[in-house]
């Protein structure tokens, strides 16, 4: 039988199956994280919106005086 983990338990207590439950709710946990936030949502806040364009000019140059 494997000991449990308790308050104040030494680390000698923490078993191999701890360590596998504990990585695979890890692991659960991060999953859920990306599924409700999604890298690349667009937030709706109540500041001005702000972009940036980069424009190229193909033209000629401007005169220098």
């Amino acid at each position: 039988m494997t000991k449990r983990i308790g308050t104040g338990a030494a680390l000698e207590d923490f078993t191999r199956r701890d360590v596998l439950a504990s990585s695979a709710l890890t692991a659960a946990l991060f999953t859920a994280a990306l599924l409700l936030f999604p890298v690349g949502a667009k937030t709706d806040g109540k500041g001005p919106a702000v972009t940036a364009h980069s424009e190229v000019s193909t033209g000629t140059p401007m005169a220098r005086r």
